[in-house]
């Protein structure tokens, strides 16, 4: 069984269009706030230490994102991630929005690459970070 990150989200004024539900860009931002989250918090290697001693990053390469029951304001969901697939330099992220039900509201699947920021050439995932990533990473069935 693998380990899923969770991460609490309140729907905020901020986060709506005039009719009161989020308006689908915010859901890019909340699924980005989500990973960052899982680096600082699930696999304890901060974007700060990621982006300073370490010099790398970890862009998003491709995001595909299903919207599946709009969020209103003032609702709490729950952001749920797991790995799909870890490969030598690049990630496959499935992130879920879910709301008080277990239902998805919003998945969305995200390819990250680790990148040196020397010239942002893909770069190996550093061998501590992979011990660290390991048991997010769903094995197929």
């Amino acid at each position: 069984m693998h380990r899923v990150h969770t991460m609490p989200i309140v729907i905020f004024f901020k986060h709506c269009d005039p009719a009161g539900i989020v308006f689908y860009p915010r859901y890019a931002e909340m699924l980005h706030d989500t990973v960052e989250h899982w680096f600082n918090n699930g696999l304890k290697i901060g974007f700060d230490n990621l982006h300073g001693p370490h010099n790398m990053g970890i862009p998003t390469v491709n995001l595909h994102i299903e919207f599946n029951k709009p969020s209103r304001l003032g609702d709490h969901l729950e952001a749920k991630l797991y790995v799909e697939h870890m490969g030598r330099s690049s990630m496959k992220l499935n992130v879920q929005l879910c709301d008080d039900d277990g239902d998805i509201r919003v998945q969305g699947h995200i390819t990250v690459v680790c990148v040196s920021l020397d010239g942002i050439a893909s770069t190996p995932i550093p061998d501590d970070f992979r011990k660290r990533i390991q048991p997010y990473v769903k094995l197929e069935e």
